[in-house]
């Protein structure tokens, strides 16, 4: 397995629509467990391939409190919703920003496996709105595409900020 560069805002990649999975074979069972690890290196609860620069309809995600339980969608698609919740966000994307953003409360999604076996599940709460933030992804959608532009702009040059620093920062050797 190995870790995968995760894309950051404002990269445009990261708007890039993805098509659908067609072949559930070895690469795409690789592919899967690479994201996994990758989201539980980065300390996140869910990633899209798309983040992974890899446009294709797949996420993988584990919100267990033990971190567990990984999760894969492919091709998902939500069939039903109901209700509203809004919810503080973040994204491994968008490192170290956080804001609200509204999303159904409980869902119904219908998908493959990562064997190509198809399953619908209803789901709420975090897991539920983890799913639509990742499927946001797949869409070519941030989750600060529902700040207003200011707030954007405002995130964009913090990132930015964020990024010069580290980069004049010396690698340390560690003894």
């Amino acid at each position: 397995m190995a870790i995968l560069e995760i894309l950051e805002f404002p990269d445009e990649r990261l708007r890039t629509v993805a098509k659908p999975v067609e072949r559930f074979d070895g690469n795409l069972g690789r592919l899967v467990d690479d994201m996994i690890e990758t989201m539980y290196a980065a300390k996140g609860i869910g990633l899209a391939a798309t983040q992974v620069n890899v446009h294709r309809r797949l996420l993988v995600l584990d919100v267990s409190e033990a971190q567990d339980d990984p999760r894969v969608y492919i091709n998902p698609e939500i069939v039903d919703s109901e209700g509203s919740e809004t919810c503080e966000e973040g994204c491994l994307s968008v490192p170290g920003i956080y804001a609200d953003v509204s999303r159904a409360e409980r869902v119904q999604v219908r998908a493959f496996d990562r064997n190509g076996e198809t399953f619908t599940e209803e789901i709420d709460g975090l897991h539920a709105v983890c799913l639509q933030h990742e499927m946001d992804h797949l869409e070519g959608k941030l989750f600060v595409d529902y700040l207003s532009p200011l707030k954007r702009r405002m995130v964009a040059k913090k990132l930015e900020k964020q990024r010069k620093i580290a980069a004049q920062k010396p690698d340390r050797a560690v003894l």
